[in-house]
């Protein structure tokens, strides 16, 4: 009986998610006039430099390319039909879950840049063996290592319910982490709190017996109060511009985002409000799992102006050795912290006395993960639903209320 009165609930709830932000919402309708019916304006026509992800292109001479570029990102989105997720079973992330999708994004390019290099270009066709083992990570079964399923557990020993807003400094939390369960990917995530790369504690997660794990360096910010000082805009831009740009998690007022370049005094950005089909791409042998691999690639970036950013958001760099690191504190210091005043963050050897951080608090082990027997790098993962549905939908109202440090942007 309760669980047929938790399934209805859960239909109850993501019906009511289809009405308040279904294809005929406000943003849908502002989406769509934006795009009309012919050539979408992502990037504009005229002579002018584009920047995606620490790559320089013209607008005009390179408009193929830099598509083919933002292509080649992970597109990560709202899904439906997923097993149930939490108390109350939720099956779809539409009208919660845009943040996440936003950590899912910057950590993929992580893994694309860290495994398959930043020149690499993804096609329908393609079915390289790390490429699928990146993607693989990212579906949404229980037991994908970043699944939705694990990231919305996990933010429940921060005590964030399922189907509650996160903002970018909770997500980036959880995915430091999730990426402690998995070998493969050979990452570390340094969240650098209060707006300081402290250093020691940057290399006490990067030297392990010597040698240097590859660092994926998350900065939560907050730039204004309800908007964003544009004094810090060019130091922003510039942190766009390096070849270490992992992209910003961030977004407008209600509404997660995914930054990874600018033109002019435009961000350009990855929106996951597209609500698509959950399935699995597996080893991509058939037809279904070939199609919803094209559901991760968006080749259109769509563009905000700075001044419209939400003030909460985090900048991301990876850097694959300790002297790239060595290197990108250089650039910090010479060209990016020297830009605005008072500076974009700060960089300091040892973390202050007293200075509790995310260190301090009892994390629990992984959550609730079903590991099946004999689960490798190379077993196909289990397929939920294939197929596709490419139903807009914008964020909404969803959990408690806001955190000082976070906006809520959902």
């Amino acid at each position: 009986m309760l669980v047929g009165l938790s399934d209805q609930l859960a239909r109850i709830m993501e019906s009511v998610f289809e009405a308040y932000l279904g294809p005929d919402s406000v943003l849908a309708s502002a989406v769509g006039q934006a795009v009309g019916s012919g050539e979408p304006e992502d990037i504009p026509r005229r002579n002018t430099d584009v920047w995606v992800l620490g790559k320089k292109y013209n607008a005009i001479q390179e408009l193929e390319l830099i598509r083919r570029d933002i292509q080649s990102r992970l597109w990560c989105t709202y899904r439906h039909g997923f097993s149930p997720l939490g108390e109350v079973q939720l099956t779809t992330d539409k009208g919660w879950g845009c943040m996440l999708r936003c950590g899912q994004m910057v950590l993929a390019q992580a893994l694309i840049d860290l495994h398959l290099g930043r020149d690499w270009f993804w096609t329908p066709d393609c079915r390289d063996a790390t490429y699928l083992k990146i993607v693989n990570r990212f579906e949404d079964v229980r037991n994908s290592f970043y699944s939705i399923h694990q990231i919305a557990q996990m933010g429940e020993s921060q005590n964030k319910a399922v189907g509650e807003w996160l903002g970018p400094n909770t997500v980036a939390q959880i995915l430091k982490k999730l990426v402690r369960f998995d070998d493969w990917s050979s990452l570390a995530i340094h969240v650098a709190m209060d707006s300081t790369v402290v250093l020691d504690d940057v290399y006490a997660s990067c030297r392990e017996g010597g040698s240097w794990k590859p660092l994926l360096l998350i900065i939560p910010l907050r730039l204004g109060i309800t908007d964003i000082n544009p004094l810090y805009v060019p130091a922003l831009k510039r942190c766009l511009e390096l070849d270490s740009s992992c992209g910003m998690i961030g977004g407008r007022p209600n509404q997660a985002l995914y930054f990874l370049g600018y033109v002019d005094d435009e961000v350009l950005y990855l929106d996951p409000h597209t609500t698509q089909r959950t399935g699995a791409v597996a080893q991509k042998t058939a037809a279904a799992e070939q199609d919803y691999d094209e559901t991760y690639h968006q080749k259109h970036a769509a563009r905000l102006n700075f001044s419209a950013m939400d003030p909460s958001l985090a900048v991301c760099f990876l850097c694959k050795t300790s002297d790239s690191f060595e290197s990108l504190l250089t650039q910090f210091k010479e060209e990016v912290l020297s830009l605005c005043s008072p500076a974009l963050f700060e960089i300091s050897q040892a973390r202050a006395v007293d200075w509790d951080t995310t260190e301090d608090i009892d994390w629990p082990t992984m959550p609730d993960i079903d590991w099946p027997a004999g689960t490798s790098d190379s077993d196909s993962f289990a397929i939920v639903e294939s197929g596709r549905d490419s139903d807009a939908g914008c964020s909404g109202a969803s959990g408690s209320g806001k955190k000082p440090s976070e906006s809520a942007v959902i």
